[in-house]
């Protein structure tokens, strides 16, 4: 079964800092498209992050501020937010997708739709 159970959320102040943690389960972690999406209060899920075969993408928002990194030893992915802003208020989800099979994702990151997994996800607040 697959498991994926984020952790590191919080409350930050505007220009402050936040480092979410995913520690993943129950599939191969090295096989599998890891990342972040996220949802803001009446909004819908929008992609942030994610890792593919080895590289890292980013939304154009995040970009330079956020940074997605995994051990692959520990079987953790983990989102290094700086330069919080307000607008980044949202709960935080850890997803997964089997790359294997006839969807195409070669330097992407899989939709919100395309995700075959998340967690329960975490919540960040940014405060002005």
């Amino acid at each position: 079964e697959v498991q994926l159970v984020e952790s590191g959320g919080g409350l930050v102040q505007t220009g402050g800092s936040l480092r979410l943690s995913c520690a993943a389960s129950g599939f191969t972690f090295d096989d599998h498209i890891i990342g972040w999406f996220r949802q803001a209060p009446g909004k819908e899920r929008e992609g942030v992050s994610c890792i593919n075969n080895g590289n890292p993408y980013y939304k154009e928002f995040v970009k330079g501020r956020f940074t997605i990194a995994s051990d692959n030893a520990k079987k953790t992915l983990y989102l290094q937010m700086n330069s919080l802003k307000p607008e980044d208020t949202a709960v935080y989800y850890c997803a997964a997708t089997n790359p294997a099979g006839s969807r195409w994702f070669s330097g992407r990151c899989p939709t919100v739709r395309e995700w075959d997994a998340w967690g329960q996800g975490t919540q960040v607040t940014v405060s002005s």
